[in-house]
């Protein structure tokens, strides 16, 4: 059908953005810096974006053009509105399980490459999920951040087999308690082993651990292994 329709001169256009930002029912969209109408049929033809144009890069004109389909106008703000309402997740929070080979490092020669022995992600208390499904029948690691560093053999020894848990009291400054609480009262745990450094503030980890455990109100076994800063295992 032969209708008025807005017409856009890409060469006049400086992409402000105006015009999409007053076109309501979404008609115009910027693409590469330019002002462009997406489709024929999401114009209505009142021309709400010509005066908003610094340029006068807009004007009305007669030409072949699908009829205004209001139905899909507004089924296209409804996605919009939805797509805007949805949060943003960071990658790096998202849920992970991954499979590793154990036997790898065992039958590494001397110069071979130590594989990691993380089986999930993320590691980091404060963006743990509550629920997931590694955390069924896990056997839990919960360690200072530092520990990792000083103990060379820290993946061997305690990630191996467990889900891994890590956190920092005094660079957090929040109590770990209440989130490792959820955890362990949402989740079937087997066991606890809580992995600190010598230093008194790594002391906050353990207590937190503790008091999840005890406010938990479940039984499960638990253990507490201090590492020197020079790497050696002080107590297990």
């Amino acid at each position: 059908m032969i209708r008025r329709i807005i017409q856009i001169d890409e060469e006049k256009c400086n992409g402000c953005g105006a015009c999409a930002k007053a076109c309501h029912e979404g008609a115009i969209s910027m693409v590469n810096g330019k002002a462009k109408l997406m489709r024929d049929d999401y114009c209505d033809g009142f021309g709400d974006c010509l005066p908003t144009c610094p340029m006068d890069a807009i004007h009305f004109v007669e030409r072949e053009a699908a009829a205004y389909d209001e139905a899909a106008v507004e089924q296209n703000k409804k996605l919009k509105e939805a797509q805007e309402k949805k949060p943003f997740v960071c990658p790096g929070t998202k849920a992970k399980m991954m499979a590793r080979n154990h036997n790898a490092n065992e039958n590494r020669t001397p110069a071979g490459e130590i594989q990691s022995e993380l089986t999930q992600w993320p590691v980091q208390i404060k963006l743990a999920p509550i629920r997931a499904p590694y955390f069924d029948g896990a056997k839990l690691l919960i360690a200072a951040d530092c520990s990792a560093y000083a103990y060379a053999d820290f993946h061997r020894k305690f990630i191996r087999d467990h889900v891994t848990l890590i956190g920092c009291p005094k660079l957090d400054a929040v109590d770990y308690s209440e989130k490792l609480t959820e955890i362990i009262q949402n989740n079937d745990i087997k066991s606890v082993t809580i992995v600190r450094m010598e230093v008194p503030c790594c002391g906050g980890l353990e207590m937190a651990a503790k008091k999840a455990l005890q406010e938990s109100g479940k039984f499960i076994p638990w253990q507490v292994a201090t590492i020197s800063i020079d790497g050696t295992i002080l107590d297990e």
